[in-house]
């Protein structure tokens, strides 16, 4: 499993200069058509590729066709690229503003592009982001999303609340979707293998009235046909319309 990196653990000034273009430009390097943009770009696809792991200044540079020198021309070192990577991956879905069904389907919207969004970038679930850096992605991400749910009515910091309860169910999901798939990869054991060699003892289990509660359950209870997902995050905005409602009475 890869290890886990933290966000906002560079050079916090330098980092807010080059996300906002607020500082000296980078001084270019010898490589004809270099920029910071494309340094971030190929270290995003680097990490889709292989993993956080593997995105160092060398290989980074390795990958640009250039030596490693030229990149720090450009910015400190990787912890501040991280934080450039992060915020070039949360830039906002226009699907959002675009949703129909008011606030529910907005936040429906972002549910399924944030789920999205960790499919196509597993190598979010390592970063430490209790302490971001608020570049123009993640800020217009988080202005796209606020400006959808304002006709919630809600108090402002419930909208933050609620955009956290969102991005903290769709995590979840990811994470287990994601760490499914890296089991697959690194044990090379199937699903079905996997159970396969737990079924003798599960059945003496069940068989044993220890557990009536699970021995009862339905042969599909555990079955890969149900989307979990959708049915938590109907649940979720079920109970968010209650609130609205009974906002809107008062």
């Amino acid at each position: 499993m890869a290890s886990t990196e933290t966000s906002g653990s560079g050079d916090v000034g330098r980092t807010l200069e080059l996300l906002w273009e607020t500082g000296p430009r980078p001084s270019r390097g010898p490589k004809p058509g270099l920029t910071l943009d494309r340094i971030v770009e190929a270290a995003v696809q680097l990490a889709d590729a292989e993993g956080l792991e593997a995105v160092t200044m060398r290989r980074v540079s390795t990958e640009l066709g250039t030596g490693t020198m030229t990149l720090y021309r450009y910015l400190p070192g990787k912890a501040e690229l991280l934080d450039l990577m992060l915020d070039r991956v949360q830039r906002p879905d226009p699907g959002v503003e675009a949703a129909e069904g008011g606030w529910r389907g907005a936040l429906e919207q972002v549910a399924s592009q944030t789920l999205a969004n960790y499919r196509r970038h597993p190598w979010l679930l390592y970063v430490n982001q209790a302490r971001p850096i608020l570049g123009p992605g993640a800020v217009q991400s988080m202005e796209v999303v606020l400006s959808a749910i304002k006709p919630m009515g809600l108090a402002d910091v419930e909208l933050i609340s609620v955009v956290v309860m969102i991005d903290n169910y769709v995590v979840g999901a990811a994470r287990a979707e994601v760490f499914h798939q890296e089991a697959l990869r690194t044990t090379g054991m199937t699903d079905a293998d996997f159970w396969q060699a737990q079924q003798p003892v599960l059945e003496r289990a069940m068989n044993s009235g220890r557990f009536p509660t699970m021995a009862g359950l339905d042969e599909e209870a555990f079955g890969q046909e149900f989307d979990h997902f959708d049915f938590g995050l109907r649940r979720i905005l079920d109970g968010l319309e209650d609130i609205v409602a009974e906002r809107a009475r008062s």
